[in-house]
């Protein structure tokens, strides 16, 4: 039993040695960080003190807390669940069966806006959008009002800003997955006279449902985290707008300098993403029912 487990143990060392390096070791420092007073100035930057669960316990009654949390699930689901996850998959069903250079060129334009750097596409969103932007520059040369859209619609703003950017992951994986479902299982339907929709729902769907809930959990896990691309379109504004948890640990942790609280914040965070992630998991051992009903 011993050298079985050294046998496995031995080629995972190096893996759980970065794991633990990089990932286990600064959630256990935010961890111990969040029971004490650190700040970026005073006598607490020097030389905090340990609190317990003061900062825990004023996140409770905190309703910027509450207010953002909320604004984050709302930002997460238009934006990666709806968004990103359904027009990832809208793209790849309607050239799943077009020439390759329709694909290609689709595939290029969707792809152009996932490689560039995140700062280098929140920069270009910003000016697309803002009030002197090139939305209201054609809107202004067909007739139609324009509007600074980042203060009137700030929160559809940085949605519409992050489906820009991260639908290519989402076509590319249900390309990939629908690259795979057996023809003859189509044909069959068709032939029992399923229309299209009757077809996607009750045969491709079941098929790659493994790969829409990987990448579900994918893309929320990234969207949960996301700073920059709302950091630079509205700040978290205008007054707490678009303030999603991880702004608010920004502005806790660097603005008001209380960097134990901004480390409480994260941990909240990371339970939030936990939580999206066991449903998911849990979603995937399960058995699909999607193909029962048709």
């Amino acid at each position: 039993m011993a050298a079985r487990v050294g046998r496995w143990l031995v080629p995972m060392a190096p893996a759980l040695l970065l794991l633990g390096l990089f990932v286990a070791g600064p959630i256990l420092w935010s961890g111990y960080v969040s029971l004490t007073n650190a700040a970026l100035t005073g006598a607490a930057a020097t030389a905090p003190e340990f609190i317990g669960l003061e900062n825990f316990r004023r996140l409770l009654t905190d309703p910027a807390l509450w207010h953002s949390a909320w604004l984050t699930v709302v930002f997460t689901v238009g934006s990666a669940v709806i968004g990103q996850n359904c027009l990832g998959m809208l793209i790849a069903v309607l050239t799943q069966h077009r020439s390759r250079w329709v694909r290609s060129a689709v595939g290029t334009v969707v792809v152009s806006a996932w490689v560039l750097p995140e700062l280098v596409a929140a920069f270009a969103v910003y000016a697309f959008l803002n009030a002197d932007g090139t939305l209201n520059r054609l809107l202004t040369g067909l007739g139609l009002g324009a509007q600074d859209w980042l203060y009137s619609a700030p929160m559809v703003a940085v949605i519409l800003g992050n489906v820009w950017r991260g639908t290519a992951f989402s076509m590319l994986v249900y390309q990939a997955s629908l690259s795979e479902v057996p023809t003859d299982l189509v044909e069959a339907a068709e032939v029992d006279g399923a229309g299209v929709f009757r077809r996607f729902w009750h045969v491709t769907l079941p098929i790659i449902r493994r790969s829409v809930l990987t990448n579900l959990m994918l893309i929320t896990l990234q969207t949960i985290g996301l700073f920059t691309m709302i950091y630079v379109l509205t700040a978290g504004g205008p007054g707490a707008a678009t303030q999603t948890l991880p702004l608010l640990m920004y502005d806790s942790a660097f603005e008001f300098d209380e960097i134990g609280y901004g480390a409480a914040i994260s941990l909240v965070l990371l339970l939030i993403g936990g939580l999206f992630a066991v449903v998911y998991a849990k979603s995937l051992r399960e058995p699909g029912n999607w193909r029962e009903g048709a």
